[in-house]
């Protein structure tokens, strides 16, 4: 902006026309969407895969399902048979193998075999842990994209609030130019140069503080994205907030309620561990049928005839009462966890999504009420100011103090822009799936 030479009412009116054309530039973005929120869902949508390549929380995750899915199979599987080969009847006092007629060499094959179900149901067991290590992949999967998007978000509002704070700082500073050349000829009052060195100040101020958000919003970010936290980060530069990206939000609390139920891994997660502990208790009751080792085995004799044997063992609960009897009991009361754990998960699920539903309705009235009111009436309010600055029926103060509020209506706006959309990825995150 230029400066404004000392003098009478030509420097006057063009310091009019430049509060007057700041201020239309500062309320130009009050679209519903614009050109600069196109650009950062491109950018937004890359550093969510960035992160969710490179997070190595979630990769172990990830690992972790893959190692639970090789456990069926051997859960299924039966144990290894064992090969045997022992020497039966031999005489002390010669160790020869024709001496004695039950002298042998004998080789033998044991199997054990569960009683009927119990392998079935044990792979069945293995693949509830598979799918529930799945969901909880997914589950973080979910609330890293949360979280890349949030931080992405508030770093653009760290960026808009620093550029509004600048335009307005360079405002003031017309601000106080003017009101140093009318105090210098005498038509001005030092109170009036004064309060706007204080405003002046107060937004260095806050320029200061917003520098240190944004390097630890930058940080925050290049650790969730699994960079090096000092690593400059370019991605948001020439993102402005322009608007809301999501258009009204219509779904209700039973739709949303209905789509979690569906969809959220932790609440997928916790059926799950039900139905594990349902096949656990399945497994346990059957421990009360006996195993059965079967086998088979070879004698051979030297200038004799062979052997042939075979044997079947079964296992007999013979202390029951300390064993299956409480493993029964174990899985029944693993079975009545598992049911609360669901039931408080289910019920924290729908609180937040209430919780969510409120502050949402809210943000978007907040956002109606700036787009029709605040911001057009604040406008107003200065461009009047400013006239009757000019024709000295306004005193400075009123100048000033139209102008910061503003400012200040102008940062709430886009403070309930993010926290809009932040909300939505929040509701997202607790539902478990895209809702636009």
């Amino acid at each position: 902006m230029r400066n404004l030479k000392e003098g009478g009412p030509v420097p006057l009116k063009v310091f009019c026309v430049a509060v007057i054309a700041v201020s239309l530039l500062l309320l130009l973005p009050l679209s519903s969407r614009a050109g600069g929120t196109d650009k950062g869902e491109p950018v937004l949508e890359g550093l969510v895969n960035e992160a969710i390549a490179n997070n190595p929380d979630l990769r172990a995750l990830k690992d972790r399902e893959e190692a639970f899915s090789e456990r069926p199979s051997q859960a299924e599987s039966l144990d290894n048979p064992k090969v045997g080969f022992s020497l039966l009847a031999v005489p002390t006092n010669s160790f020869s193998f024709n001496q004695e007629p039950m002298t042998q060499k004998q080789f033998s094959v044991s199997q054990k075999i569960p009683f009927p179900g119990k392998l079935p149901l044990k792979g069945d067991i293995a693949r509830k842990e598979t799918e529930i290590a799945a969901e909880d992949y997914v589950e973080k999967r979910n609330d890293l994209t949360r979280r890349v998007e949030e931080a992405f978000r508030n770093l653009l509002l760290i960026n808009k609030t620093i550029d509004v704070t600048k335009e307005n700082r360079d405002l003031l500073r017309e601000f106080v130019k003017t009101t140093e050349t009318k105090y210098a000829v005498g038509a001005g009052i030092q109170q009036d140069v004064l309060k706007a060195q204080v405003e002046l100040s107060k937004m260095a101020d806050a320029l200061i503080t917003l520098g240190q958000k944004k390097e630890s919003m930058i940080a925050h970010l290049n650790t969730l994205l699994y960079r090096p936290v000092d690593t400059p980060f370019r991605e948001a530069d020439g993102i402005v907030i322009d608007g809301v990206t999501h258009p009204k939000f219509s779904f209700g609390a039973d739709e949303l309620q209905k789509i979690a139920e569906a969809n959220r891994p932790i609440l997928i997660a916790a059926k799950r561990r039900i139905e594990r502990s349902r096949l656990a208790l399945r497994l346990a009751e059957k421990n009360y049928y006996p195993d059965f080792d079967v086998g088979v085995s070879y004698g051979q004799r030297q200038e004799r005839p062979d052997f042939v044997s075979g044997f079947v063992m079964v296992t007999v609960p013979l202390w029951h009462k300390t064993k299956e009897d409480k493993k029964v009991a174990e899985e029944k009361w693993n079975i009545r966890r598992a049911t609360q754990q669901y039931n408080t998960t289910r019920s924290e699920m729908f609180f937040r999504i209430k919780d969510s539903l409120a502050r949402i309705n809210k943000y978007r009235k907040q956002i109606d009420l700036f787009q029709t009111g605040l911001l057009p009436q604040s406008r107003t309010a200065l461009e009047s100011a400013i006239s009757g600055y000019q024709v000295n029926k306004v005193d400075f103060i009123t100048l000033v103090n139209n102008e910061v509020t503003l400012y200040n209506y102008e940062i709430q706006y886009y403070r309930a822009v993010t926290d809009y959309e932040n909300t939505i990825s929040e509701i997202e995150a607790t539902v478990g799936k895209r809702l636009y």
